[in-house]
């Protein structure tokens, strides 16, 4: 007996209606017919189907949708709608493209010597160098200031994207062909004299007045297609708006857009928790701490190592932090109760929740990198300092304490200091010192000569460096607080961070409301940017002090001034 044909046309999809309960109720294996993509039938078309059906059933496709038995009345069918199976794999979510025309950004100078790869940023749209970009450019790449460093980076890209097989200025170069392929679109550069007008009262010898000629003339000779300026100068974005001109601020360097976004490190549970999880909560002790496997609507919510906290009058109150995710499950653990002076680190004690949830985080050897933010006089340094000395000097975990910080003025510069690297640092450290003294006099029980031994054995331990120097260097076993993180880059940030070897804990500390650098925000902060991108990891933790422990008068300063 021959073999049957094989099938000229695949299978359709079963549509979503053929798994429906009321679509397998009103249907017979029997007579099985493929359903017409059309919005009804009538009965004698469904009869002939019927029975031509069950004379083809042996050889018919399985997942032929099953037909309505012919003595049926009249129904209307949907036409067959594809969707995609349930069991899909799960796939990392792609970027969506934009459908719309592909803009022109004319980048200024400052753009380039802000960010080199900045030329990969603007995903499918264009991008167009004046000439006097370039001559600006050239003009900064001389010195070993971070500025000059990024304008010889910029120049050895431009460099490499001309050296691109088949690169040709004159109809520019795709920027994907270094390997930067987010980077679609391509490359201009300014090969001829553009003729435009600007007003009398811009000297034309100014290199910025030239950049805003050249937009005005692309914005004509490029119509429909839109041109915009970016620039991080908001005096020429100034000056462009008021010709006309379509401009922007360049944003790929901010984390967050606005500094209230940012992730606080601890969540309050809705007050009716109890009651909408309650009857799932598992719990178990192991140790101090009990345990709880909750499940619900709050789990999508939370992070790895976030604290969450219960507080509601009339009911015990719940203060944990968040030690594992699965899926829709959550594991939430317990604190330990640092306000209780049986807990005293080094002495000191917390006052009040987000200073209780910090010293656990510095006080855990599973949290390698922590990360707290908060106004002035919220026990930042302090805290720091206590669980630091408590870990090296009784608990014996790291070997020293490691302390640095940007060496940013407030005012004006005082010049260059004599010394040595701790003694130029010395100036800078004052915060240090005030919190030493504070430490120092914890010990009531040791007299004078005491208080002494153990002043000079502290800072036997605790070494202050400069971040000029931190290059190529591997802390193994140390315990390192970075102070006044927020006046740091993301660059600078990494730098610092990249330092800790096998062993090594470190602390960034710094209130983004007091950012002294000029070229820097709450948004493009390197504080920012390490809290952000160290959201959610199990070795990482954060948390935003709230309230001022320092003094009333500073509390109130903090609040008014």
């Amino acid at each position: 007996m021959p073999l049957p044909p094989a099938p000229t046309k695949p299978a359709d999809r079963l549509p979503a209606k053929a798994f429906a309960p009321s679509a397998r109720a009103i249907s017979r294996p029997a007579a099985k017919s493929q359903v017409p993509e059309i919005a009804s039938v009538s009965m004698a078309q469904r009869t002939d189907s019927a029975k031509r059906s069950a004379k083809e059933a042996p050889r018919r496709a399985r997942a032929s949708l099953l037909s309505p038995e012919p003595d049926a009345p009249q129904v209307v069918v949907a036409a067959p709608v594809s969707v995609e199976p349930a069991t899909r794999t799960t796939t990392r979510p792609r970027k969506s493209v934009s459908t719309g025309p592909a803009k022109l950004f004319v980048l200024d100078t400052n753009v380039l010597l802000h960010d080199p790869m900045s030329l990969f940023r603007f995903e499918e749209h264009d991008i167009y160098l004046p000439m006097i970009v370039l001559e600006e450019l050239d003009g900064h790449k001389k010195g070993m200031t971070e500025v000059a460093r990024n304008a010889r980076q910029t120049s050895r890209t431009l460099d490499a994207l001309a050296a691109a097989p088949g690169a040709d200025i004159a109809a520019g170069f795709q920027l994907s062909s270094t390997g930067h392929r987010d980077a679609r679109g391509k490359l201009l550069f300014q090969t001829q004299p553009l003729d435009y007008s600007l007003p009398t009262s811009l000297p034309q010898g100014k290199a910025d007045n030239q950049i805003l000629g050249v937009v005005e003339a692309l914005r004509k000779a490029m119509t429909p297609r839109e041109v915009v300026l970016v620039s991080k100068d908001i005096n020429m974005r100034v000056k462009a708006r008021a010709l006309g001109l379509a401009t922007d601020d360049y944003q790929n360097d901010k984390t967050l857009e606005d500094g209230d976004l940012l992730y606080s490190g601890a969540m309050a549970l809705p007050t009716d928790f109890w009651a909408t999880h309650g009857q799932t909560v598992e719990s178990w002790q192991q140790g101090p701490h009990t345990f709880y496997k909750i499940n619900g609507p709050v789990v999508p919510s939370l992070q790895i190592n976030q604290f969450v906290f219960f507080e509601s009058p009339g009911e015990p109150s719940l203060y944990a932090r968040v030690t594992e995710i699965r899926d829709n499950t959550a594991v939430i653990k317990t604190l330990r109760d640092f306000n209780h002076l049986k807990n005293a680190v080094w002495g000191i004690t917390t006052r009040n929740r987000e200073q209780n949830f910090a010293m656990n985080l510095l006080m855990d050897p599973e949290v390698d990198f922590v990360t707290l933010t908060g106004t002035a006089g919220t026990g930042k340094t302090l805290m720091a300092l206590a669980a630091g000395l408590t870990q090296v000097l009784e608990d014996r975990r790291y070997t020293e304490i490691i302390v640095t910080r940007a060496t940013v003025s407030v005012g004006e510069d005082i010049g260059f200091l004599p010394g040595t690297e701790e003694e130029k640092m010395g100036p800078w450290m004052g915060a240090l010192d005030d919190n030493l003294e504070v430490l120092g006099k914890t010990d009531t029980s040791a007299g004078e000569w005491g208080r002494a031994a153990t002043s000079e054995l502290i800072r036997s331990r605790i070494k202050i460096k400069s971040m000029n120097f931190m290059r190529g260097r591997t802390f193994m076993n140390k315990y390192v607080i970075i102070d006044e993180a927020q006046n740091l880059t993301p660059k600078q940030m990494k730098t610092l961070i990249t330092r800790a070897g096998p062993g090594t804990k470190i602390i960034c500390m710094g209130n983004l409301a007091q950012i002294d650098t000029p070229y820097l925000t709450e948004g493009s902060s390197g504080l920012t940017f390490a809290v952000d991108r160290f959201k959610g990891w199990p070795h990482g933790g954060h948390i935003t002090l709230a309230r001022g422990e320092r003094s009333r008068l500073a509390d109130f300063a903090s609040e008014v001034l």
